[in-house]
């Protein structure tokens, strides 16, 4: 069992998650977690990533109710599962759930939920999620029942779609493995699904209650509502088709493939906040080299003139490039607004290599059936930056998610480059979940190709803590320190957990041909350095840092990809330095021990860990 200081030095908290319990009814099994179930698996093949019920509140935040009453009862056909819970709203306001699940070798399983409140509720959504799989399911044929009776032959997206890909729903059915179909069907109400690789989700969610429908909304009193989810899997494969057999496999193949590029120049960001600590912090005689400074600067945050003068100190000890992302008010003159921040630069002695400009407006997320809100068109925003700042790069897209920049795709003909975030912990931040993402930024890089084309690209500031939250007012505040979805503060960013999270990000990334990708800020809640009341390791150094130094330490040189048989255990490449030798790059994002396989690369090959020591998340890769 992992015990406190083992658990801190991985995920920064010793904390730990609780552990799911596995039920099985014949080949079908799944992982029944908090009154929810996940990992919902069909002879060794994920058929959905998750069922639950869920309650928001006006903020979008999801209730953590109270279950009670919990019985589990299995058999040699099937089990099933009772609860209830209880989600208490504000002003002294109620919600009881009654759930109660139920499955059999068949391959049939239901998911029933009511819900009642005797004072009146109010809510964004109430009732179930289910979540599809991307890897192998996304760009496959699909059937699409709809509630007025109507059937549609179509696919899931490929390319992430910027709005609700199907609507009206009652049933969806797909292909989990050859001869393996898998009917998924919602009563109660109507449900619609988006694609949630747009926040970097590795899923496409099915939900109740369409987004045109006005909330929040009220639960009234007394007045029960059910929803039921069921699932039907039909297996027309004869019994020797069965996957069992390769269940079980404890070593991780790791081959060479097809797909070779260089690697990105590697960022950090610093904020106004940060600039005279980020300053110490590269003022040390083994500070961190990265190829490019990336300065934040945003009017409406409190941002003044002054912050030039720290950012140009800054910039005199850097020697690579430098840019500044401006958050334009759009409150004024756009001449007005950015020529008076290119005087103050021009007063402070900063000239960054590049400017990336975005409204602040549109760093909030506009949901479907919303009105946009006003904005200057972006071709103004854009003509300004150039008149403003000269004979420099000019970048856009958005300080905020690919979310927003699919739904609002800039014009990027005069543009020099093209930039967007992402965050981990949008929807839901359990451990899994987090690693979990990592699945679906190869699908992002991908879109954001197929609507740019070759542009320069740049990824980041990408954290697993949130630094704005483009759905509601404010990120949330994490004082306990806990595993919390829109935190501006995470454990795991503390953790081994980040420094694994952060190589595997870098490697899903790499078929996008990055210009740049920034993973951290340099000190701070998002930094390699922790602040004077903030848990680091000996000199204040985060396990991040190795990464990042890491893969900096990479940029320009060839990378070649690898093949993993348990992607969602170990990722690999490889890299060839400058008159080096080539090194073979490893991470598990398990928190448990995997053995590796590297016999298809013969000998003389150089080996890298998880990706810089032997243990990571507290996992040795045994060769």
């Amino acid at each position: 069992m992992m015990d406190d200081k083992l658990a801190f030095s991985l995920f920064g908290t010793t904390r730990r998650e609780t552990e799911p319990r596995i039920l099985k009814a014949g080949k079908l099994s799944l992982q029944l977690a908090g009154g929810n179930l996940r990992m919902i698996c069909y002879d060794g093949a994920e058929v959905l990533r998750a069922v639950s019920y869920l309650v928001r509140d006006r903020d979008w935040g999801t209730y953590d109710p109270v279950v009670s009453d919990m019985q589990v009862e299995e058999g040699q056909d099937g089990f099933s599962v009772s609860y209830k819970a209880r989600c208490d709203g504000p002003g002294g306001t109620v919600l009881d759930i009654t759930a109660k699940i139920e499955a059999d070798a068949a391959g049939r399983l239901t998911f029933r939920g009511e819900v009642s409140s005797s004072t009146g509720f109010e809510t964004n959504r109430c009732g179930f999620c289910i979540l599809h799989p991307i890897v192998g399911v996304a760009g496959t044929p699909v059937t699409v029942e709809h509630v007025d009776g109507s059937v549609e032959d179509t696919k899931l997206p490929d390319l992430i779609d910027p709005w609700q890909p199907f609507k009206d729903m009652r049933a969806i059915t797909h292909t989990a493995l050859p001869g393996v179909s898998v009917e998924c069907r919602m009563e109660g109400d109507t449900f619609e699904m988006e694609d949630q690789r747009n926040w970097s989700d590795a899923s496409c969610k099915t939900y109740v209650r369409p987004l045109a429908l006005p909330w929040p909304y009220t639960i009234s009193a007394h007045q029960p509502v059910m929803q039921q989810i069921t699932l039907t899997i039909s297996d027309s494969r004869a019994p020797s088709a069965s996957q069992a057999d390769n269940v079980g496999e404890t070593v991780v193949r790791i081959e060479p493939a097809e797909g070779e590029g260089t690697m990105p120049a590697i960022g950090l960001i610093i904020t106004p906040e940060e600039a005279k600590a980020s300053l110490r912090a590269l003022s040390e005689p083994d500070a961190i080299k990265v190829q490019e400074l990336l300065f934040h600067f945003d009017p409406l945050a409190g941002h003044q003139g002054e912050a030039f003068a720290d950012f140009a100190a800054i910039a005199a000890r850097h020697l690579g490039t430098t840019s500044l992302e401006i958050a334009v008010p759009c409150q004024r003159s756009l001449d007005d607004e950015l020529q008076e921040i290119a005087a103050a630069m021009r007063s402070a002695g900063f000239a960054p290599d590049a400017v990336m400009v975005c409204p602040a407006i549109d760093r909030q997320s506009t949901p479907p059936g919303s009105k946009w809100p006003d904005c200057p068109p972006l071709e103004d925003v854009y003509a300004a930056a150039r008149k403003a700042f000269p004979g420099i790069r000019i970048g856009g897209g958005m300080l905020s998610y690919f979310t927003e920049l699919n739904r609002k795709r800039v014009p990027a003909g005069d543009l020099s480059f093209i930039s967007h975030c992402t965050n981990p912990i949008v929807h839901a931040a359990d451990d899994i979940s987090v690693m979990q993402t990592l699945e679906a930024l190869p699908f992002i890089t991908k879109s954001v190709r197929a609507i740019y084309g070759d542009k320069p690209y740049r990824l980041g500031p990408s954290t697993i803590p949130m630094r704005q939250n483009p759905y509601g007012s404010r990120t949330m505040e994490n004082p306990d320190g806990g595993r919390i979805p829109m935190a501006n503060r995470d454990p795991r960013h503390n953790g081994q957990f980040a420094e694994a999270f952060a190589m595997g990000y870098a490697m899903q990334v790499l078929d996008a041909g990055l210009e740049t990708l920034t993973l951290s800020a340099l000190t701070g809640p998002f930094g390699l350095f922790a602040g004077d009341n903030e848990p680091a390791a000996p000199g204040g150094r985060r396990p991040l840092w190795n990464s990042v130094k890491a893969l900096s330490g990479w940029a320009g040189a060839r990378w070649q990809r690898c093949k993993s048989t348990d992607p969602a255990s170990v990722l690999a490449f490889q890299v060839t330095e400058a008159a080096g030798p080539k090194s073979i790059v490893l991470v598990n994002i398990t928190p448990k021990q995997m053995s590796v396989d590297l016999s298809a690369f013969g000998s003389g090959q150089t080996t890298v860990l998880g990706p810089y020591e032997v243990k990571k998340q507290g996992a040795e890769v045994a060769l």
